[in-house]
């Protein structure tokens, strides 16, 4: 599924235009993003939780050369499902 995907399902359910369904699902995407950005935790229940976490310094290899590489620190974002999610 796709973002456009989305934009269809919300003009079947609610009736509104393709310009508004496009709209309400980037405002809900840019939402969550910048809420990320901030550090914040996002919480549908039923659904999962999205939160930003550390990543520590790791190691790699190149596969071409084998060479070992070191992966930089940083945030990495965690999906964990709910509940429901979880009986699919």
């Amino acid at each position: 599924m796709i973002k456009q995907d989305l934009v269809s399902r919300v003009i079947n359910r609610s009736g509104l235009s393709r310009s508004q369904s496009k709209t309400v699902v980037e405002t809900i995407l840019g939402t969550m993003r910048s809420a990320l950005e901030r550090g914040e935790r996002i919480e549908l229940r039923g659904f999962g939780v999205f939160e930003v976490r550390p990543r520590k310094i790791g190691i790699g290899r190149n596969p071409r050369t084998g060479e070992v590489v070191q992966i930089p620190s940083g945030n990495t974002v965690r999906f964990k499902p709910g509940k429901l999610l979880r009986s699919i």
